[in-house]
């Protein structure tokens, strides 16, 4: 099954990357996901669902321990491949 994963990390900051958003990302730039975009107020990637679920669950430790005060996460199966 392949999945999207779209995410935010918060507090947010206009003048530089905090730096619980840039742990976010650094876990997602190196799951090995494809159709990464990464930008200010929102991040996707997509890939097959064990390495999402797993990029998902270090992002979620990476950047509460790197100071988020909160997390928004969406995931959704794509393609035709849903149970």
């Amino acid at each position: 099954m392949r999945l999207r994963v779209e995410f935010t990390t918060e507090p947010f900051d206009l003048e530089e990357a905090p730096a619980h958003a840039l742990a976010a990302r650094e876990v997602i730039q190196t799951a090995q996901l494809d159709a990464l975009d990464v930008g200010p107020f929102g991040n996707t990637a997509e890939g097959d669902s064990e390495r999402v679920l797993s990029a998902v669950a270090a992002l979620l430790r990476d950047s509460l321990e790197a100071g988020a005060t909160r997390v928004s996460v969406q995931v959704n199966v794509i393609g035709g491949d849903a149970p």
